[in-house]
């Protein structure tokens, strides 16, 4: 499975709040932004820091998206 943030971005607009205005206000380096963006791991504390300023729970940044080969099998 990988994770995708995409519901993060949307969450940013709907509250205009820009990617600097978060990192700032959660504490953490322009590092994980990047991380963020191309959907690669973060931490758990991360993603909790950034749910104690959006207001938000998990389920609402992030997402699990199965893997699956070009034949549509998923992977195990």
């Amino acid at each position: 499975m990988a994770i995708c943030y995409d519901k993060l971005f949307h969450l940013l607009i709907d509250k205009r709040m820009s990617n600097s205005e978060l990192k700032e206000k959660a504490g953490f380096s322009a590092n994980i932004i990047t991380r963020l963006k191309r959907n690669d791991y973060v931490s758990i504390e991360s993603i909790e820091k950034i749910c104690r300023v959006l207001h938000c729970r998990v389920d609402d940044i992030l997402e699990f998206v199965p893997d699956t080969h070009t034949d549509g099998i998923e992977k195990k």
